[in-house]
């Protein structure tokens, strides 16, 4: 299925018959200046080996209001620069702000110095400085790259970069369109954060109602539904920040503006679809037109067809489209909590829209979330469920000497090694793997669904050796103060780095004791779920989306020296305490 990859002149022809001439014209609206090639028609393509980028203060406009922004060369989001693997690329990084800055390249593998994450692989660049990013490129795939700094990629700082292969590329399609989905709030971060850490459910507008429950329109049953009550939890919290004030975007536009890419009827459409989000996770379909996965976080996967996919925080999936009639596609990435949707369309000319579905219903969190292993809320045991939280079971209840009740605060019942505290208000009792399970609100739709376990590597893992040791990390977190960890203690505190030895190969468990999914994204590296597929073609992940109350184990073979980070990609949860560093040792010629 190999075909040689079209010049740029070729994928430029697809604006030619509609969206060139509106251009020569100047009328071309924002909603169609799409193509191509970039994510809008009138900003370059930046290549190498020399590439020239500056972080500023810019404003930004959607939905008719106009905010404040971080910008790469002043654009939201930043330009798609595109590399060929083989090559060594200079990328030189000005920063105008009055601030600190920096430049991470997401999924990209290159010497620990060049990673940009301020205090861990280098400084960061100082207002008015360039600092002068070099290294070999040694992969292919769809990347991305954003800012590690004072949380700027939630204002703005963040773009897409497509490395093509070396030789011919096994996905053959005819046309290709970026998708960079993110999420926008006219509120600064800090302010989002601050709201956050005084009340969690601050941007909660779910939740049930006293009508809701008795007309049980959660599908919950009054005995559940006082349970929760008792736990002091909200089973309707999926999203800490949601449409309330996100709008989400596609390249950049809101709903109503209606990014378009422009196809051919007949084509094979590749879509590289990048979650560049500071806190949002997207289910994504296109209504009428099934989606081939072709490409998972930069690297090939057997195609796999399917109607809808989940994409978490800082993950990549590239898909083939095929469609033959002459019509416009809705894509719709509609949010995990189902507040908001970013939106576009696919169009055979510029103007087209086709319809745009409804917000289904909001997703209700049931006992699997809060790591109860087989139990839904259904038929829920509550003898197995003790004190989880702030409230209590009254006096002499079954939950109150359940087999399986857990009182967070008694350090018995903690793994070795955990710090239990403030900062950690639950520990899952029975942690499932999910991998293969459809994602939360996926459950019940009427079509096929992308799961983990569909991932299977094109190519053979390159080491397949077994793991010599294996090692479990515990993401934690005290939903109620906004505090996150790893194995009950964040970043801030003395945290002793993760060690491995070089090549050292490790078996890693996460084991998530939140009802929060926990994106969790190692620098620097790639590594192989555990999915229980064909023997040596494990997916290969660079980030794996941790669902509530489960369990996700990876072989790493730690084959990069240096410094990493390694932390969860929902931005807020990473300034709050879930980030750590990953150590490799030795350095390049036997360095400590």
């Amino acid at each position: 299925m190999t075909l040689a990859r079209p010049d740029r002149r070729a994928l430029l022809g697809g604006l030619a018959g509609g969206a060139g001439l509106w251009a020569a014209q100047g009328l071309l609206p924002a909603w169609a200046q799409s193509g191509s090639a970039g994510l809008r028609a009138d900003v370059a393509t930046l290549e190498g080996p020399d590439v020239q980028l500056t972080v500023g203060h810019s404003p930004f406009t959607v939905g008719g209001r106009t905010g404040h922004a971080i910008t790469v060369n002043g654009t939201l989001p930043a330009p798609l620069i595109r590399l060929r693997e083989g090559q060594n690329v200079r990328l030189s990084v000005t920063n105008t702000l009055d601030e600190d800055t920096s430049i991470h390249w997401h999924g990209l593998l290159l010497p620990f110095h060049m990673d940009g994450v301020p205090g861990v692989s280098f400084p960061g660049i100082r207002p008015g400085e360039t600092f002068h990013y070099e290294f070999p490129i040694i992969q292919s795939g769809t990347f991305w790259y954003h800012s590690h700094s004072n949380l700027q990629e939630a204002m703005g700082h963040y773009g897409p970069l497509i490395i093509d292969p070396a030789g011919p590329d096994p996905v053959a399609w005819d046309r290709e369109h970026v998708i960079v989905l993110s999420d926008w709030s006219f509120l600064h971060p800090h302010e989002i954060l601050d709201r956050l850490k005084k009340s969690p459910g601050y941007f909660n507008r779910s939740r049930t109602t006293l009508s809701g429950l008795l007309s049980g329109e959660d599908g919950m049953s009054l005995a559940d539904r006082r349970m929760w009550g008792q736990m002091r939890m909200d089973p309707r919290d999926i999203a800490d920040v949601n449409g309330t004030t996100y709008t989400y975007l596609v390249n950049g536009h809101g709903p109503d503006e209606n990014w378009t890419g422009l196809f051919r009827p007949g084509e094979r459409v590749r879509l590289r679809v990048i979650n560049a989000s500071a806190m949002s996770i997207f289910n994504v379909r296109i209504p009428g037109l099934p989606m081939t996965v072709v490409n998972a976080d930069g690297e090939n996967v057997r195609p796999v067809e399917t109607d809808e996919f989940q994409i978490s925080v800082a993950e990549t999936y590239d898909v083939i489209v095929h469609p033959t009639d002459d019509r416009a596609y809705t894509l719709v990435a509609e949010s995990v909590d189902r507040s908001g949707m970013a939106r576009a369309t696919l169009a055979t000319r510029p103007g087209m829209t086709a319809d745009v579905p409804p917000l289904r219903q909001v997703p209700t969190l049931t006992m699997r979330d809060m790591g109860m292993g087989g139990m839904g809320h259904g038929g829920m045991d509550h003898a197995a469920m003790g004190h989880a939280g702030h409230g209590s079971a009254p006096a002499g209840s079954a939950a109150d000497h359940g087999a399986m009740h857990h009182d967070m605060r008694n350090p018995d019942n903690a793994p070795a090694g955990m710090a239990v505290g403030v900062g950690v208000d639950m520990i899952s009792p029975a942690p499932v793997n999910r991998l293969g399970e459809r994602p939360m609100g996926l459950e019940d739709v009427p079509h096929r669904v992308l799961v983990y376990t569909d991932l299977v590597a094109l190519a053979p893992n390159k080491d397949q050796r077994p793991p010599s040791r294996a090692l479990e990390i515990h993401l934690t977190g005290n939903m109620e103060r906004f505090m996150w960890g790893f194995d009950g203690r964040k970043f801030s505190e003395i945290v002793e780095p993760i060690r491995f030895e070089l090549n050292e190969r490790v078996r890693v468990t996460l084991v998530n004791d939140t009802m929060m999914a926990h994106p969790i994204h190692l620098h620097g590296h790639f590594f192989e779920l555990v999915t229980g597929g064909p023997a040596g073609h494990q997916p290969l992940k660079h980030t794996v989306n941790v669902a509530p109350g489960s369990q996700v184990t990876f072989d790493l073979t730690a084959d990069a020296p240096g410094d990493w980070a390694f932390h969860c990609h929902m931005l807020m949860h990473m300034h709050a305490g879930m980030f750590n560093v990953i150590t490799v040792r030795p350095l390049q010629g036997g360095a400590a």
